[in-house]
């Protein structure tokens, strides 16, 4: 895969696949899903720039796992890979454990 470098407050994440079979057994079709909200974090930028001049760190680093909202960021394909550009302010939580 191309080495990516996001700039400032982005996060460049791949989605992480979903469970196909439900609590009672039952596989559920590619079609009868929705994408996944959960995902990994390949690059994060550097951190946002404040009106000051000075960078704030990200919150989140690469590797993390994270939560991000359905409609969120901006599906690219690279290498035959899937991946989503987000924003910082796109993640909602980073899981942990």
């Amino acid at each position: 895969m191309s080495k990516l470098r996001p700039l400032h407050d982005r996060v460049i994440v791949k989605r992480l696949e979903e469970e196909r079979i439900s609590a009672g057994g039952i596989v559920i079709p590619d079609s009868a899903t929705e994408k996944p909200t959960r995902g990994k974090v390949i690059a994060a930028g550097n951190g946002r720039i404040q009106e000051d001049g000075k960078v704030r760190p990200m919150s989140v680093k690469e590797g993390d796992t994270v939560l991000f909202g359905k409609y969120a960021g901006q599906e690219i394909k690279i290498d035959g890979e899937e991946l989503v550009f987000l924003k910082e302010d796109d993640i909602v939580a980073v899981i942990e454990g």
